[in-house]
């Protein structure tokens, strides 16, 4: 008896074992899921007065939710904890403006890209600055846990000085009092922090490093991620990211005439 109890033991924790590399449920195995998303980008990802949270990233992450059939709590993350608040199990996906890369791709997993923009640069309304050479020798703010600021200096060698800052509130700070001379990173952010600013802060409209902004996934959750990916093709070929990208950013300039379903990274 003693022998056939611990063979089934054996079997279950066997079996157990096997559904997740990382010991980790998919987010199809639950009723209820953790979504984190900035609190900090106006327009993509940011905190009302109440509590709660609004923007287009928001928006695809309540999308996202509903084609699942979960029940979405959603928590704040800043860009230095996207891919620590997986790790650490406090979030089941990540939609916070996480651009994909290989060296994040060594600890998350992607599913999208739901959306592809450029990298741009934010001026003060007294600067001329037209493109990304026109950073040489210039303060460039280095938001941490972002890359964009590194990618000017090692993917498109201007020599700029980093100056880093926490969040992006901090950075339009600094830049509007002079302590740096440009911020550069998705135009989606840059038109949302410009918008809410108001004080002219402008775009160069630079367009350079493609962007492809993915949902963040622990590593394990393979079939989790192919699902995300079917509800990202269903929103856009139901017009919903159309609808979302004119409703957040119809008015900041960004050009928004062709709205194509972004080539996947596959989840593997």
């Amino acid at each position: 008896m003693k022998r056939a109890l611990a063979a089934v033991l054996a079997l279950f924790a066997t079996v157990v074992a096997g559904c997740g590399t990382d010991g980790q449920e998919s987010v199809l195995d639950k009723d209820k899921i953790v979504i984190a998303v900035r609190p900090d980008l106006p327009s993509v990802g940011f905190r009302r007065p109440d509590g709660g949270f609004e923007g287009f990233d928001v928006d695809v992450a309540a999308y996202i939710a509903r084609k699942l059939h979960k029940q979405a709590t959603y928590i704040p993350v800043l860009a230095a904890d996207r891919a620590k608040v997986l790790t650490d199990g406090k979030a089941d996906l990540v939609l916070a403006t996480f651009t994909i890369d290989q060296e994040r791709k060594k600890d998350v997993l992607f599913a999208g890209p739901y959306h592809v923009s450029y990298q741009d640069i934010l001026q003060r309304p007294d600067e001329t600055i037209k493109n990304v050479r026109e950073l040489k020798g210039r303060r460039i703010c280095a938001v941490k846990g972002s890359n964009a600021a590194q990618r000017v200096v090692e993917e498109r060698e201007v020599p700029a000085q980093l100056v880093p800052f926490d969040d992006y509130k901090a950075c339009l700070t600094a830049l509007k009092s002079k302590q740096v001379d440009a911020v550069t990173t998705n135009d989606v952010i840059l038109a949302g922090l410009a918008n809410q600013d108001g004080t002219g802060l402008k775009l160069a409209n630079a367009q350079f490093n493609e962007q492809r902004t993915g949902v963040g996934m622990r590593r394990s959750d393979v079939a989790g991620c192919e699902a995300v990916n079917r509800a990202i093709t269903d929103m856009y070929q139901d017009g919903t990211t159309a609808r979302l990208l004119q409703r957040w950013f119809g008015k900041s300039g960004l050009d928004l005439s062709t709205v194509a379903v972004p080539q996947f990274e596959g989840c593997s």
